[in-house]
């Protein structure tokens, strides 16, 4: 039998009062553990930047006495053409880069999710080079470009491939890109697996009933679909190729001349050559790019279902 005064509705302010959460509370052992890691990126990461950032505004050449100079650095930093040709040659890289890993990867994850034999052994081949140090990477590619290369285009007749493309100003780039792309693909292949599997097969089921091409399959329901993946994987290329130097020190060292000297190379170059507040002037810039692009990227993630 039910009452009056379980018959009788709420009142809207009994309705309308908000049940207050309650926050977990955090146990001192967690803090304790916060410590250390606290203490390790502060020595390494945050001091030495808050002291490069300091000496670039002075004359400093890495040791003994300096003077602030103000905005001197940076006022030079923008007229000189050296810098300004590292920064064309950086972007154009990873511009280029980023879009050949994207698109091989895309395609390679597409027919290693499909219903092939041994695909399981062929994921594993293919992410072998990300495993492999890439000065080591470089250093095998620059035999193949100066020796392997030029012998085969003499034997196959083939004038461009006669000489090494090392040693040519205007294609020298296209070695960095190749190498580059040969070691990074393999990541953004795992991701785009990853965003292929998490589509439910149901999805292409229906598609194939109704009679969708695998092709027209791909366009409307894969791509859409991945496409959290694909920013994520555009962005995060993009900043790890602006950060270039390893293979381009073992392939090229920046030449020929300074054809393909990247702004990492031209940075360091500032640690022997008596131009360590310039450069330190230099890696601010580049530091400020690299926090605005990582800006981008939480922006452009935020909200997709990648991950």
């Amino acid at each position: 039998m039910v009452t009056a005064a379980a018959a009788r509705p709420r009142s809207r302010t009994a309705a309308a009062v908000p049940v207050k959460a309650v926050r977990p509370r955090v146990g001192a052992t967690f803090y304790l553990f916060l410590v250390p890691a606290l203490v390790l990126f502060t020595l390494c990461i945050t001091l030495p930047a808050v002291m490069g950032i300091t000496l670039s505004f002075t004359n400093s050449v890495g040791f003994g006495e300096f003077e602030f100079t103000g905005l001197t650095n940076y006022v030079a930093l923008f007229s000189d053409p050296a810098i300004r040709s590292s920064y064309l040659f950086t972007v154009g890289f990873a511009l280029v880069t980023v879009v050949l890993v994207n698109v091989v990867a895309f395609l390679l994850a597409v027919g290693l999710t499909a219903k092939i034999r041994a695909k399981i052994a062929l994921r594993a081949v293919f992410v072998l080079p990300m495993v492999i140090s890439g000065i080591v990477i470089a250093y095998v590619f620059n035999f193949l470009f100066s020796n392997s290369v030029p012998q085969l285009g003499q034997a196959v007749g083939i004038t461009a491939l006669e000489q090494s493309l090392l040693a040519d100003p205007d294609l020298a780039w296209v070695t960095i890109v190749i190498v580059t792309a040969w070691q990074a693909i393999p990541s953004a292949l795992l991701i785009y697996i990853a965003g292929i599997l998490s589509i439910p097969g149901e999805v292409y089921e229906a598609a194939a009933m109704d009679g969708a091409s695998p092709a027209r399959r791909l366009v409307a329901i894969t791509l859409p679909l991945v496409a959290g993946y694909v920013v994520i994987n555009m962005v995060i290329g993009f900043k790890n190729f602006l950060n270039a130097y390893d293979i381009i020190v073992g392939l090229t060292n920046g030449g020929p001349g300074t054809a393909t000297r990247s702004v990492a190379m031209t940075i360091f170059s500032g640690f022997t050559g008596g131009d360590y507040a310039y450069q330190m002037a230099n890696a601010t810039i580049f530091f400020l790019i690299a926090v605005a692009l990582a800006v981008v990227q939480l922006r452009l993630t935020r909200g997709r279902n990648a991950f």
